[in-house]
């Protein structure tokens, strides 16, 4: 059963998205709605949009919206039943589970209950004369046991079936073990272990949640590292190993490893805000999500080659996030494990303090080969240094690094700033003409997943959109629109089944919102809604109006049905409403 709508109106009552979404983001004020730069994606201009009068949010730059579960849906990475809680929890209002049927939940709940029960079989093994191997291994890196226990490390024994065996005595289907992807289907049809002979990390959320494992070969096997697939509880790219540890430091700083040996040895050395990604290279969503903890990130790659091309991937994101970034090269070849355990944690330390920022990094690597005592020289190490320069947005940032190149190879600073000020514009402008195609092509409806139908019918999809938003504002001229307009008549499959849904609802209630309609719809769906009230929010539309969106869809239907109506142009209802927007001015 669904959740009462008693519940669900007090949940939204207690629930202010502009309050909830300022611990996210920093939030102004633009007439009657907030804007700040999106949380779901990078950006330099706000795009991220909350309208206070509905209860909505809208990012114009990616295209997310939806209510306030939407937003704590994809903010905190839950499904609808989750966020829900955690509203409820911070609302003071208790959520009636016994009216509750949600089946991705039950199943969300049950694989979290598995990965438990798998940490604790792993470590148990470990401790256990099965892991020998294990425990020589951890012994062979230098962690002592109160750190294996911090972690919750493991060994999953060289048995196929030795998981498996132990979790259906715990009471779990094979079919369970599958979709948690700690064992895989043979071609007898029965569940097989995916680790074995391998030392375990557990990987653990922001709640305390096992949620996925990396296992590390002892052998000669392939791949070295063997971590979880995406689940229903997980995805790698949204997460960092040891932030769940990482974000209780006060120091608003974290530091960016490669691997899992390297956080767990430098928090046994004390450096407790070291986190690392999950097998894979950074993502915008993981540098976003160090920006809810820090201010700034002390990359810390290892030095080999495929370790510093890592590190150049993950500025960009990480400065696109907003943090403030910083470079750690360890001399030698060496990785900060094999730094800490040679030299000692206080000349980490030391060498962390002083270590670069990002510019500093980027134009220490242009000079790298350079001869600067040749014309030949100092020429490409200009090229590079002009190309280092020109990506940074902030100019005065920009003129301080140029004066320092300039000093260190005797060119006039002007004339260095002014080539690193033309490859800005050219890279301003390349950003801005992509995201203009971007928006052009979501307006046309290419690539659109939601309502893929609305490329082939962008007049009669203009039209049911502009419907839909003007019924959703305004719900008392609901029955005429009703009375003219049955939904078989809405030419998009997926606007109409917005409207029977909207039509449900409001023989029942008098009014519909995004909160009403969460929990039938998807995320993605969702936020396709929050962008049409957004697109619609300057229109004063009436009744009038409504009805001439009815009367397009009438007759793009009867067009269609005969198959002989011409090309209709896509900028109609669009023209019209823009003449309504220039009427309430």
């Amino acid at each position: 059963m669904p959740l009462p709508d008693s519940f669900l109106q007090e949940l939204k009552a207690r629930s202010d998205l502009a309050e909830i979404a300022s611990s996210y983001v920093s939030l102004k004020r633009s007439g009657k709605n907030m804007v700040g730069l999106c949380p779901f994606h990078s950006e330099k201009s706000p795009s991220f949009n909350i309208y206070p009068d509905n209860g909505s949010f809208y990012c114009f730059g990616c295209g997310v919206g939806g209510d306030v579960i939407t937003f704590v849906r994809r903010i905190e990475n839950l499904d609808y039943m989750e966020a829900v809680r955690f509203l409820a929890q911070r609302a003071g209002l208790t959520v009636p589970e016994n009216q509750i049927d949600d089946g991705m939940a039950k199943v969300r709940t049950r694989i979290l209950a598995l990965n438990r029960e798998t940490a604790r079989f792993y470590y148990s093994v470990l401790m256990s004369e099965q892991g020998t191997a294990g425990k020589e291994y951890f012994e062979q890196r230098r962690l002592q046991p109160a750190t294996v226990r911090h972690f919750g490390l493991g060994y999953s024994p060289p048995g196929r079936f030795s998981l498996v065996d132990f979790l259906e005595k715990k009471g779990f289907t094979q079919q369970e073990m599958i979709l948690a992807n700690v064992a895989f289907q043979s071609h007898s049809g029965r569940a097989i272990d995916r680790f074995h002979g391998r030392v375990m990390f557990p990987i653990i959320d922001l709640r305390g949640n096992v949620v996925a494992f990396g296992g590390r070969t002892l052998g000669d096997d392939k791949p070295k590292y063997l971590n979880t697939s995406d689940t229903p509880v997980f995805n790698k790219g949204d997460m960092l190993f040891a932030l769940n540890f990482a974000k209780n430091g006060n120091e608003e700083k974290l530091i960016l490893c490669e691997g899992y040996m390297d956080v767990i040895s430098m928090h046994q050395a004390g450096f407790t805000n070291a986190v690392a990604t999950l097998g894979t290279a950074l993502t915008p969503s993981q540098a976003r999500l160090m920006s809810r903890y820090a201010k700034e990130v002390v990359v810390s790659y290892d030095s080999d080659g495929p370790g510093q091309k890592a590190a150049a991937r993950a500025i960009p994101m990480l400065r696109a996030a907003g943090l403030i970034v910083r470079v750690l090269t360890i001399a030698g070849g060496k990785d900060p494990d094999e730094y800490i355990k040679t030299y000692g944690p206080l000349r980490f330390k030391q060498m962390l303090d002083a270590c670069g920022n990002d510019v500093e990094y980027r134009l220490q690597k242009a000079k790298e080969g350079c001869n600067l005592q040749s014309a030949e020289g100092r020429v490409a190490y200009l090229r590079g240094a002009v190309q280092v320069l020109a990506a940074l947005e902030n100019r005065v940032e920009r003129e301080v690094y140029a004066g320092k190149v300039a000093a260190e190879t005797g060119i006039e600073t002007a004339t260095l700033l002014s080539q690193a000020d033309e490859g800005s514009k050219k890279i301003e402008k390349s950003r801005r003409k992509q995201e203009f195609r971007e928006i052009t092509r979501k307006a046309a409806g290419y690539r659109d997943s939601v309502n893929p139908e609305k490329a082939e019918h962008l007049r009669a999809a203009a039209a049911e959109e502009a419907l839909i938003a003007y019924l959703m504002r305004n719900p008392d001229g609901a029955e005429r629109i009703f009375a003219l307009l049955p939904p078989g008549k809405f030419i998009t499959e997926f606007n109409r089944r917005v409207y029977t849904r909207i039509m449900g609802r409001m023989k029942e209630e008098k009014s519909v919102s995004l909160t009403d309609l969460a929990e039938e719809f998807s995320p993605d769906e969702i936020s396709y809604l929050a962008g049409i009230l957004a697109r619609h929010s300057g229109v004063s539309a009436d009744l009038r109006d409504a009805k001439e969106y009815a009367g397009v869809i009438l007759r793009e239907d009867e067009s269609r049905k005969l198959g002989s109506a011409a090309e209709a142009q896509p900028g109609d209802i669009e023209d019209y409403l823009e003449k309504l927007r220039q009427q309430k001015k």
